[in-house]
């Protein structure tokens, strides 16, 4: 059965040559280095963990072998996905493309559709992909479990208190202030720490360093420009990098090492890949066939190395 296509144009003069879609979200945590991306994981891959006790004691003449090492591990499993679409060609064929098709009976979805189906497929996996990557649900159909879900079911993640129910600018800064005070003090300092936001805490941040008197920052914000001052730049908080993640749940932040969270999969050309198949050849029939497949998944290393921010 070809999936169902709504075609509510009218042919009536000349196609201006361009398709747009909705907005989408870009795959900001992978396209902005935002994680580690482990590519070439056919299966599974162990992320092993050490633990030392106190390793420095008072000097002696013998060797006493008196400290501790412990070795942990931590499964990374991408799962395997899929994109199946089957569109009938006879569809198009009184479309503002249909002499694109050609004039055989033997025809061809429209070349500047194609091209277009093929963007906004690899498009809109990229926008699941960044979604799954932080708030994903492994019972969820296309989804696997994402980092916040492993953290708020890890008990040796550091979970910040808090009883703010809402991010707002007259409370952010005081909230992610929470989020870095729980930070371990062996983290804290680390050149690779960052501080994730979903988007709506990271607006919010933005129009408050634009100016709360009460906040310490003065009437008119950032030099002085109030709700003006900002232009895209890279954002810190206490000298600690904020990383804008759209996938991360509106509810959460996340304070960890980029080194400490793991994106695995098998071949990264896999998640731009997208088959257009003409099944003309195959079964006679007038169905194409748009096909991807890839694989994905998430994990972090330490969990105790890992604040976990959850408005109340």
């Amino acid at each position: 059965m070809a999936t169902t296509t709504s075609i509510t144009t009218t042919y009536a003069g000349e196609f201006a040559g361009k398709y747009i879609s909705a907005a989408l979200l870009s795959g900001a945590t992978i396209e902005n280095g935002g994680i580690e991306v482990k590519p070439n994981v056919k299966y599974k891959e162990v992320v092993k963990k050490l633990a030392t006790d106190a390793i420095v004691k008072d000097a002696t003449c013998d060797f006493t072998d008196t400290s501790t090492v412990t070795l942990t591990e931590r499964i990374l499993q991408p799962e395997e996905f899929q994109v199946n679409l089957e569109l009938c060609k006879k569809d198009f064929r009184s479309d503002w493309e249909a002499v694109q098709m050609g004039y055989s009976a033997y025809d061809n979805l429209p070349p500047a559709f194609s091209d277009f189906l093929i963007a906004h497929v690899a498009a809109k996996v990229a926008e699941k992909t960044e979604q799954t990557i932080w708030s994903g649900v492994n019972a969820t159909e296309g989804e696997f479990d994402g980092l916040t879900t492993l953290m708020a079911a890890d008990g040796d993640v550091n979970d910040v208190t808090t009883t703010a129910t809402e991010f707002t600018s007259a409370n952010i800064i005081d909230e992610i202030g929470k989020l870095v005070d729980t930070i371990p003090s062996a983290v804290y300092g680390k050149d690779d720490l960052h501080l994730y936001l979903p988007t709506g805490a990271f607006q919010k941040y933005i129009r408050a360093l634009g100016g709360f008197a009460s906040g310490g920052l003065g009437a008119n914000g950032v030099d002085g420009k109030g709700s003006l001052w900002y232009g895209n730049q890279a954002l810190s908080f206490e000298g600690i990098p904020v990383f804008m993640a759209p996938g991360m749940p509106a509810d959460h932040m996340v304070g960890a090492q980029k080194s400490n969270l793991y994106f695995g999969t098998g071949l990264l050309a896999d998640h731009n890949e997208v088959k257009i198949l003409d099944m003309g050849e195959l079964d006679g029939s007038q169905n194409v066939r748009v096909i991807m497949r890839y694989t994905a998944g998430v994990q972090y290393g330490i969990g105790s190395d890992v604040a976990l921010y959850t408005l109340a």
